[in-house]
């Protein structure tokens, strides 16, 4: 990501993601994650970008 605003807001919203499905994620490397919460945090991501699309069709 090129703009420095757009990866904050990418940050942010994962971490917020990590939190409504209970993965403790920390800035930098999380490598320590297993394939389940690693896959928990990014489900939850592409469900909310998927309401916030209908959303916006409304």
């Amino acid at each position: 990501m090129m703009n420095p605003n757009a990866k904050d807001a990418f940050e942010k919203f994962k971490m917020e993601a990590a939190r409504e499905v209970g993965v403790n994620l920390k800035n930098g490397y999380n490598g320590d994650l297993s394939s389940k919460e690693a896959g928990s945090v990014g489900g939850q991501m592409v469900k909310k970008m998927i309401e916030q699309y209908e959303n916006s069709m409304k």
